[in-house]
């Protein structure tokens, strides 16, 4: 790792949310951590933080640095390096929850000789010095904003270094191929095995294929990581919002039998089987000579497009109208679920249409088929919940992309019949890809840019 990125500093964060809460963390971390905190600490049996147990909580007072006025009472936990989150020593203050406290203690500290951390910072140092490596550390962030219990376990799964695993096996397939041909080119007076075409081509295709599997990973990853959009569809008045808080199960949409009610998107997450569903209730699609609610019209109209899937709703109540037919024909039936909504109260000469799903929210008749079906469509596309890692990162399939254009380069260089040097250029280009996604390979640009993302306090 390049010494330029290492930092010598003490940074300190609140490390919890700030509000109102029981408990509340301050985190401090540098050669000066415990120095800090030991000079504003108070213990009434005399006790240090200099002198405590590593991994021990200490009780006792936070200090004014400069009046020694009691700002909070505290529980100090000291963790010496590189038994720590960040691998150096780090301090950790409990104390009660509130902003004020918060507040006055971290500006205590920073008073005290450590400076404010960066977004990100705590888990940066984690990376640089070695505790984590690039893909472990941004699986942190993935762990903050999970959606579902899945998509949690998947994220805790790629910290613990699942995904690192098989990115290290293809690394180390890559290094075994560059070895030996490297051995070949520069020592060719020796006994050495012959690199032939036949076993570059096997193991190439061996990497390739372990990349492949990453990346079709990267398509549950993401489903996992950003939700299935699924926006609500149709007429005024069939029963969309009314669907979105069934769904939900809170009122969170206005539901009134005046056909415009809803002018605006309204967006909603649920957790169906462990996959989240970014829920979009629409403006009810028709002729209006109300401008904004024109505006909300074509906005749903865009949606059409811009959604993973589509519940589009008729009401059985009202006979179906020459409009529902020209909007059913712009959808794209293997992203859609027609749903035929008030069975309850379906008027004569209407009947549920082959394929379309029955369905009474005043009844609570059909929604588990729904979700059922909401889930089956998802699960019969790309979806794999028996996988013990996933890739969820677009910087991660980026990467593996072009990790797998340089194997394929490397491929046609072999095939055209070009010397090992050109061949090994290709190879050493695709393991250079890879290490960019664990950190082995990078430069600093990317680092921040990374860590700029983080919350404070990681």
């Amino acid at each position: 790792m390049n010494e330029a990125l290492l930092n010598e500093d003490t940074i300190a964060a609140v490390a919890t949310g700030l509000g109102g809460a029981g408990i509340g963390i301050i985190r401090v971390s540098g050669p000066e951590a415990v120095d800090i905190v030991t000079r504003l600490f108070v213990n009434h049996a005399g006790k240090t933080v200099e002198g405590a147990e590593s991994h021990k909580l200490l009780y006792g007072n936070i200090l004014e640095p400069e009046d020694g006025k009691i700002i909070d009472e505290v529980l100090v936990s000291k963790m010496k390096g590189p038994f720590s989150y960040t691998a150096e020593d780090v301090v950790e203050i409990n104390c009660h929850g509130g902003i004020v406290s918060l507040k006055r203690i971290l500006d205590a500290v920073i008073r005290s000789g450590a400076r404010l951390a960066e977004p990100g910072e705590f888990t940066k140092r984690a990376f640089l010095n070695g505790r984590l490596d690039l893909a472990q550390a941004e699986a942190v962030m993935d762990i903050i904003s999970a959606k579902t219990e899945k998509s949690l376990e998947y994220s805790v799964g790629q910290l613990e270094g699942k995904l690192s695993q098989r990115l290290t096996a293809i690394d180390d397939l890559l290094i075994d191929v560059m070895a030996n041909v490297e051995a070949n080119i520069d020592y060719p007076e020796y006994d050495i095995e012959e690199v032939t075409a036949a076993y570059l081509n096997a193991h190439i295709h061996q990497a390739m294929d372990m990349v492949d599997m990453l990346l079709k990973a990267s398509e549950t990853g993401k489903i996992y990581r950003e939700g299935i959009t699924t926006a609500i569809l149709g007429e005024p008045n069939v029963g969309k919002s009314s669907l979105l808080n069934t769904l939900l199960m809170e009122n969170k949409a206005i539901v009134t039998e005046i056909p415009g009610t809803t002018r605006d998107i309204i967006e909603e997450y649920i957790n169906i089987g462990g996959i989240p569903f970014k829920i979009i209730d629409t403006a009810g699609i028709r002729e209006t000579d109300n401008l904004v609610e024109q505006i909300g019209v074509e906005k749903s109209r865009q949606l059409i497009k811009n959604t993973n899937l589509i519940l589009f709703m008729t009401d059985l109540s009202r006979p179906f109208s020459e409009e529902e037919k020209t909007l059913i024909e712009e959808l794209d039936p293997s992203k859609t679920i027609f749903i035929a909504n008030k069975t309850d109260s379906m008027i004569e000469n209407r009947d549920v249409p082959e394929g379309w799903l029955p369905l009474s929210l005043k009844e609570d008749e059909g929604v588990e088929a729904l979700k059922d079906k909401m889930l089956e469509m998802v699960m019969g596309g790309s979806v794999d919940q028996e996988a013990d890692y996933i890739v969820n990162n677009v910087r991660h399939v980026h990467l593996l992309e072009e990790a797998m254009a340089c194997l394929k380069n490397a491929l046609g260089t072999i095939d055209m019949g070009m010397p090992l040097e050109l061949v090994s250029i290709d190879i050493q280009d695709g393991l250079e890809k890879i290490r960019e996604i664990t950190g082995r390979s990078v430069g600093s640009d990317i680092i921040n840019q990374i860590f700029k993302n983080f919350c404070i306090g990681k």
